[in-house]
């Protein structure tokens, strides 16, 4: 716990057997008091190692739900189990899990409701790993996103973030992409709320076992960014109605 308030580690897993040992075991246990870890049907033994860790919450799909349908699984249980905080952190080991507890800490102070690990503040991407393709259109996606959110938010794209329970009860989650814009989609509808978003700067790490969608997926998901900015542009003047932006349908407690 951090200021009395319940943290909650989620893993949204597939395919991590080789890093989840990694991962877990740089996790600042001392103050998480939950790790919840959703194995999105994974055909190693990701859910075996889990058990092996000793980690108590484990969700399996039963089939492949992707990536943004993991995510929904994760924040769902996370609530059930009374966090106030929740930080996201993939099992692959690209980001590092000891920088929970500042990302947690930023929320617990009462300063920010959600907290991003940039991989673009200082300059680790690049010597990190990151192929060159993907920073270039980082950084042209986040500037688009920037321009038509009205932020100024270092990256978008960073799969390491936290969130209050408040942020996650009011977010339409379940409106969402299954898909990987889901991780987009829900900053924006994070922004269109006026929530507060923090950033901090995080080293990363690209080898084998790290988990990276291929050039088509990533070209996929770029297009999906895009529309959601527009879209999100579109709602705040009043011409069109999405449901990622209607708090009142699609929320993770709503039947």
């Amino acid at each position: 716990m951090l200021h009395g308030k319940k943290i909650v580690v989620v893993l949204p897993a597939y395919h991590a057997e080789k890093t989840l040992v990694m991962t877990y075991n740089d996790i600042p246990h001392d103050i998480v008091d939950t790790v919840v870890l959703v194995d999105d049907h994974s055909s190693d033994r990701t859910v075996e190692v889990g058990r092996e860790l000793g980690i108590e919450h484990i969700v399996v799909h039963e089939r492949n739900r992707g990536y943004g349908g993991n995510q929904k699984t994760c924040y769902t249980e996370a609530l059930r189990l009374g966090a106030d905080i929740v930080v996201m952190l993939h099992p692959d080991y690209q980001y590092s899990p000891k920088l929970v507890t500042a990302m947690a800490s930023m929320i617990a102070s009462g300063e920010f409701d959600a907290v991003l690990a940039s991989r673009i503040l200082g300059s680790g991407a690049l010597s990190g790993g990151m192929p060159r393709y993907k920073y270039i259109a980082n950084r042209f996606l986040t500037l688009i996103e920037n321009i038509l959110l009205g932020q100024k938010l270092s990256e978008y794209h960073t799969g390491y973030r936290a969130f209050s329970k408040e942020v996650l009860e009011t977010l339409p989650l379940k409106s969402n992409s299954d898909d990987f814009v889901f991780d987009n989609q829900m900053l924006a509808q994070t922004v269109y709320f006026n929530f507060r978003i923090g950033e901090i700067s995080c080293p990363t790490k690209y080898f084998p076992e790290a988990s990276s969608i291929n050039f088509l997926r990533s070209s996929i998901y770029g297009l999906g960014v895009l529309k959601t900015s527009l879209l999100f542009k579109l709602q705040k003047m009043g011409l069109v109605r999405s449901p990622i932006f209607d708090k009142n349908h699609g929320r993770l407690h709503d039947d």
